[in-house]
């Protein structure tokens, strides 16, 4: 290796040691929702409406274009383009996105806690 080659080798080094040690290539979800069911959580997301909004793979969609689409959900850094992309996290937004993002279009539908936990399951399920 020539020596002109080695800082930039010892900066991606750093670099990806920086991310494995800070979770940053980690945000995404590694363990399963707790007490989630995802069969249920289908039936929740049908029951709560959200594909009113929102394109939700396995579900029958009424509209696209007013909320993002759901495919892969467990892939994406955040939730709303705010929040990390971690369970806890994604079961908050459910039951009180205006509380986490104040004007946000997702509307706050009186999810109970145990429906967000199935619909998280769901989506990271899928």
């Amino acid at each position: 290796m020539s020596n002109r080659l080695v800082p930039v080798a010892v900066a991606v080094l750093c670099v990806g040691a920086f991310a494995a040690l800070t979770g940053c290539a980690g945000d995404q979800p590694t363990a399963p929702v707790v007490n989630g069911d995802p069969g249920r959580g289908r039936e929740r997301i049908i029951h709560y409406g959200c594909t009113s909004c929102h394109a939700v793979p396995g579900v029958p969609s009424v509209s696209r274009g007013v909320g993002p689409d759901l495919d892969d959900f467990a892939e994406r850094l955040y939730i709303a383009g705010q929040v990390p992309n971690r369970p806890e996290e994604l079961v908050g937004w459910l039951q009180h996105p205006q509380a986490v993002e104040p004007g946000t279009l997702m509307p706050d539908l009186g999810v109970t806690e145990q429906d967000a936990r199935d619909m998280a399951a769901y989506l990271y399920g899928r």
